[in-house]
C-alpha cells in the first residue's frame, strides 16, 4: 500500500507541474526537434548490437517544475529501454559490467529516492516502527539512514550484483505499441522474465534473489523487524509487487507525459511499427 501511495503521490506532482502552475491546461507541447532522438539506434562499433535511443533528459522538458518533473522523468527512463526502429534480426545492446554499475550509483544517489527515504521514515515515525529507534529528530534520523541504507542495498543487489553474476540487464524492455492489455501484462511479466546480455530470455534471478537478500540484510537495520520464513516472504512479495508496478509505470510513462500535456521533447510515434521485434 506504501508503494502506491508514492507512485499516486508522484504521478499527482507531475500532473500538478502540467496543470496548476498554468492555471489552466498548459500550452501545447512544442513540435519536436528536427530528429531528436535517431531514427536508427547507432551500431556499436564494437558489438553486433544496436545502442537503444537516449533516455528524456531534464534538458528535454521545458515546462513548469523543470528540475521536479525531469528528475521523476529521468528515475523510470534510467531503468528503461525504448525499442528504437532498427532492422528486422539486429538486437539492441545490454549493459556492460561498468554499465551496471554507473546505473546502481546514479540511482543509489537520485534525489527522488531521498524523498522516498524521507517519506518512509516520517510514516514509519508516525507509526512508531522500531520503537529502539526512538522519537523525536534523532529517531527520525536513525530511520531515514536505515530506509537509505536498505534502498541502497536492494539497488546494489539488483541492479549490479546479480545481474553481473547471471548476465543479466536489469533494465525494463517496454513493448512500446499494441493493445493495453497486452502491453500491462508485458510489463508484469518483467518481475519473471528478463533479457540476458546476449539479448535472449531468462528468468528474472536479479528481482527474486536481490529482494530476498537485500530484505534479510535488511533486518540489521532494522532491530525491531519481524524475522522467520512467512515474514521474510511477505515483505518480498510486497517488493516485488512494487517494481511490478513501477515497471507498468514504465510502460505507460510516454502516454502519461502525453495525456497530461508535459513538454517533452521527443519523436512522434512511428505508424505502423512492427510491436515485436526480432530480439524479443
Amino acid at each position: 500500500m506504501r508503494s502506491l501511495v508514492k507512485i499516486s503521490l508522484l504521478t499527482a506532482l507531475v500532473a500538478l507541474a502540467g496543470r496548476t502552475v498554468y492555471g489552466q491546461d498548459p500550452p501545447p507541447a512544442p513540435p519536436p526537434l528536427s530528429n531528436p532522438f535517431p531514427e536508427e539506434a547507432t551500431k556499436n562499433a564494437v558489438a553486433p548490437c544496436l545502442e537503444p535511443p537516449p533516455m528524456v533528459r531534464i534538458e528535454d522538458y521545458n515546462g513548469p517544475l523543470q528540475k521536479l518533473v525531469g528528475t521523476f522523468a529521468g528515475t523510470l527512463e534510467r531503468k528503461s529501454v525504448h525499442p528504437p526502429r532498427y532492422k528486422p534480426g539486429a538486437k539492441l545492446c545490454t549493459l556492460t559490467l561498468q554499465g551496471k554499475f554507473i546505473l546502481f550509483l546514479k540511482d543509489s544517489v537520485d534525489p527522488v529516492n531521498f524523498l522516498s527515504s524521507g517519506f518512509d521514515a516520517g510514516l514509519d515515525q508516525a507509526q512508531n516502527s522500531d520503537p529502539r529507534y526512538g522519537q523525536g529528530a534523532e529517531g527520525y534520523g536513525r530511520r531515514f539512514g536505515a530506509d537509505f541504507t536498505g534502498q541502497a542495498t536492494s539497488r546494489f543487489f539488483k541492479e549490479f550484483a546479480y545481474p553481473s553474476i547471471f548476465s543479466e540487464d536489469p533494465r525494463y524492455y517496454r513493448l512500446a505499441h499494441g493493445p493495453a492489455g497486452k502491453r500491462f501484462l508485458h510489463a508484469m511479466a518483467h518481475a519473471v522474465v528478463a533479457h540476458r546480455d546476449d539479448g535472449k530470455r531468462m528468468f528474472n534471478f536479479s528481482e527474486w534473489l536481490g529482494t530476498t537478500s537485500s530484505i534479510v540484510l535488511n533486518n540489521t537495520y532494522h532491530p525491531d523487524s519481524q524475522r522467520g520464513f512467512s515474514s521474510t516472504v511477505e515483505r518480498v512479495s510486497y517488493s516485488i509487487l512494487q517494481d511490478m508496478g513501477f515497471d507498468v509505470l514504465r510502460e505507460f510513462w510516454p502516454e502519461i507525459s502525453h495525456k497530461l500535456k508535459l513538454p517533452f521533447r521527443g519523436e512522434a510515434p512511428p505508424a505502423n511499427q512492427d510491436s515485436s521485434p526480432a530480439t524479443r
